[in-house]
């Protein structure tokens, strides 16, 4: 029987643990070949261990390859995706997933801790877009379609269809907003500008780029520490979600059926699918010549404005409801 992802090969940062590991079991099940990304460092961005790579490929078998170090770095990133050509021919899919966290409120965190999540959150996601793409528009030049039957062939040859897909997983935090992430937080929201940018850039080469925002149990989950009744009843709905349920989306849209969707913030929390509208102007005020003054704004801004403005409502205050299982 023919699967899913017959064929392609997939690039999956973060992906010997959590959500991650999810997605490259979830590949590897549906036909594909995997590089499994993974410095085995911790949530804080602290140390390194090759085992926990080599360790999650070995149990996915001969479809999988580990890749041990940090990707965040041009020359990481390109050796990585030159691993995935030289290895499988090519690279269809890539899954942004590494991340780490290092909480703090803005007067009191350490700017060396903002540096070094942003650098591996949203730079080393940049670093491996940047070396993938050119990949990608090459293979669309050649023709590069669906594999079957482990056999590839020029897609105008077969009546298929070139393959490129980008997933960047990230966070109701960089929509929102929460207390103390405001490293975490601007990295995913950066993260959301660059898949918007490479979904628009990437469109002649019939490659799709998408943010998805997952709610599930994973090391953020468990890193969370509650202020309050509210936060800690949100972390004990959150552990109740296994990760395979964002997996099963990242695959919805690595396969056919995610073709034509592009752009989007989609979001998964159990059985239910978000999509995400996205910030554009909810009202516009055109003013006459004469009207225009300090005195004016400051009335709209009061009056006609104010009732359409967007409150601090924090994401885990917003999800804070019971998980479809």
């Amino acid at each position: 029987m023919t699967k899913l992802l017959d064929g392609r090969v997939a690039i999956v940062t973060g992906a010997a643990r959590g959500i991650g590991r999810s997605i490259a079991e979830a590949f590897v099940r549906e036909g594909a070949k995997v590089v499994v990304a993974d410095s085995g460092t911790s949530i804080g961005g602290d140390g390194a261990d090759p085992a926990v790579a080599e360790a999650a490929a070995r149990a996915l078998g001969g479809a999988a390859v580990a890749w041990p170090d940090s990707v965040a770095s041009p020359g990481a990133a390109k050796a990585l995706v030159e691993l995935a050509v030289k290895r499988w021919g090519g690279v269809d899919i890539v899954v942004n997933n590494a991340a780490i966290i290092r909480d703090a409120l803005v007067f009191k965190g350490e700017p060396r801790d903002w540096d070094a999540v942003i650098h591996t959150n949203l730079n080393a996601a940049y670093y491996l877009i940047n070396a993938a793409t050119p990949a990608m528009r090459e293979q669309h030049k050649q023709g590069r379609g669906p594999v079957r039957d482990g056999v590839g062939g020029a897609a105008g040859a077969r009546g298929g269809y070139t393959w490129g897909r980008i997933i960047n997983i990230g966070s109701t935090a960089g929509l929102y907003g929460n207390y103390g992430q405001a490293a975490y937080a601007a990295s995913k929201a950066g993260l959301f500008a660059l898949t918007r940018i490479a979904a628009m850039e990437m469109a002649r080469s019939d490659a799709t780029a998408n943010f998805v925002v997952p709610f599930a149990h994973t090391r953020v989950t468990d890193s969370i520490k509650p202020a309050n009744d509210a936060q800690a009843t949100y972390k004990t709905r959150a552990m109740k979600v296994e990760a395979r349920y964002v997996a099963d989306l990242v695959m919805a849209l690595s396969a056919d059926t995610g073709r034509k969707v592009s752009g989007q913030i989609l979001g998964v929390r159990g059985r239910e699918l978000f999509l995400f509208t996205q910030p554009r102007p909810a009202v516009r005020l055109a003013l006459e010549a004469g009207e225009w003054s300090v005195a004016r704004i400051g009335q709209a801004l009061a009056a006609e404005l104010a009732p359409l403005m967007t409150d601090l409502t924090t994401d885990l205050e917003h999800f804070n409801t019971e998980p479809l299982l």
